[in-house]
């Protein structure tokens, strides 16, 4: 196990040391494709980078690391039979999907379409429990997510300012700004890790200046709901941060960027909960009319719902999307589905407890849990305003806690040997910015 300051040691795969991965491991080809797809669905560069929405870029990427992983079978330190029991809730819960969309009610091609599109996920997941063996490639993967959704940020910034809530600036996962807010709370916890943890005021600074941009992105999306995500999902955090980290600073200092941030950029938020009893009226008027369309649903098609997606037609004449979650999967996946769906999450949560409760874990990890169990609750608490059932971020979140835990696990059962002093550090920002270090790694903090 990786230990703080009592003086244990601790193998350098599961602690927060920096570790180099060696040549002849036969996954880092898989693993370099697992970052590049995460790149392309998290950044988006199809959006805003000239040329690349012609290229298939995410199919590529998938690809190249399916292909990556079953080139290294036999020799990667876990298999399939290693998967837990996320794994298998989420393949059951695809296959469901799947068996109605062929017998959609409402729109068969739509249905078989979006569960194509969701089923990528099982993918993904997979290639992350598998490939993701080591607490160092966790951080990289992280990081990769939490830097996409910056630059979303600042691209959407840039492209928007003209815009009152930056709606439709870029596509996909970020086309609406409640989903956006939504990303942008998922991710600002490992933000708030990355600053912590950085060994160079360099790194520090960039990730100060990324939360800065996140939260004033936040506050130009004027949702609502994102704001009273930010705040339920942001108390949780600074509770492990602040509070059992023993950091209050970080209480003060989030107070007084929160005040000017709002005072900054949150105009467009303040109108809208001002507007509440007027002319939001008729917004809430809609979605109280969708969410009776969606236990309408329910009832209709308990066993298979409706199909993925095909919730928008059931809803005409207003042609929406329900505004919770947990109704969208009951609604388009019966209630089999949803149970499966609850089940999944549900274990998130507990890899987390299981964590919080070992012994002795480096600092670096515990703060990672932390992080992880803000992303998580904020996951559950936007997921009763907005539909984002099949938003793969939350899916990665439970990805990282069974694999942080089964990393944990494995080092309890063999420790091993620890690998030799890196060569560059771990982080992908930190690789100039700590030209100085000796390359001697301490696993002890």
């Amino acid at each position: 196990m990786a230990i703080g300051n009592n003086g244990n040691s601790a193998p350098a795969e599961v602690s927060g040391g920096r570790i180099s991965f060696k040549a002849a491991d036969p996954t880092r080809k898989a693993f370099f494709w697992l970052g590049a797809f995460c790149v392309v669905y998290c950044a988006r560069p199809e959006d805003w980078i000239p040329g690349v929405v012609y290229i298939p870029v995410a199919k590529i990427t998938a690809i190249l690391a399916i292909w990556g992983l079953f080139t290294s079978l036999g020799r990667t330190k876990r298999t399939f039979k290693d998967l837990p029991k996320e794994a298998r809730l989420l393949l059951i819960m695809t296959g469901l999907l799947y068996l109605r969309a062929f017998l959609s009610p409402v729109w068969r091609g739509g249905a078989v379409t979006g569960t194509m599109d969701f089923s990528k996920i099982y993918i993904a997941w997979v290639l992350v429990f598998l490939l993701i063996t080591t607490f160092d490639r966790l951080r990289r993967i992280i990081s990769i997510q939490t830097f996409s959704v910056v630059v979303v940020c600042a691209v959407s910034l840039v492209k928007g300012h003209s815009t009152p809530r930056l709606d439709g600036v870029l596509g996909g996962i970020y086309g609406n700004p409640n989903d956006l807010a939504f990303a942008i709370v998922l991710s600002l916890p490992f933000a708030l890790a990355f600053m912590v943890t950085a060994r160079n005021a360099v790194i520090k600074v960039f990730w100060l200046c990324g939360m800065l941009m996140m939260a004033v992105a936040i506050f130009m999306t004027a949702s609502r709901a994102g704001f009273i995500d930010l705040v339920i999902s942001g108390s949780v955090t600074l509770y492990y941060f602040a509070i059992k980290g023993k950091r209050p600073y970080l209480i003060v200092a989030t107070a007084l960027v929160g005040v000017v941030v709002m005072a900054a950029a949150g105009g467009k938020l303040y109108d809208r909960f001002a507007a509440m009893s007027g002319e939001a009226y008729g917004s809430y008027e809609d979605r109280k009319y969708l969410m009776v369309r969606a236990v309408e649903a329910i009832e209709h098609y308990p066993i298979f719902g409706i199909g993925v997606n095909d919730f928008v037609s059931y809803s005409s004449p207003i042609w929406r999307e329900v505004h919770m979650t947990y109704l969208q999967i009951g609604a388009e996946g019966g209630i089999a589905v949803l149970i499966l769906y609850l089940m999944f999450f549900w274990r998130g949560f507990r890899n987390l407890k299981i964590l919080r409760q070992t012994k002795n874990l480096d600092p670096d990890i515990v703060l990672f849990i932390g992080a992880l169990q803000g992303s998580l609750v904020g996951f559950v608490v936007g997921a009763c305003f907005a539909p984002e059932a099949y938003q793969f971020f939350p899916y990665f979140a439970v990805a990282f806690t069974a694999t942080l835990l089964q990393t944990v696990k494995e080092q309890e059962q063999g420790p091993g040997t620890a690998p030799p002093p890196p060569k560059k550090p771990y982080h992908f920002l930190e690789v100039y910015a700590d030209r100085g270090t000796t390359g001697a790694v301490s696993p002890v903090r």
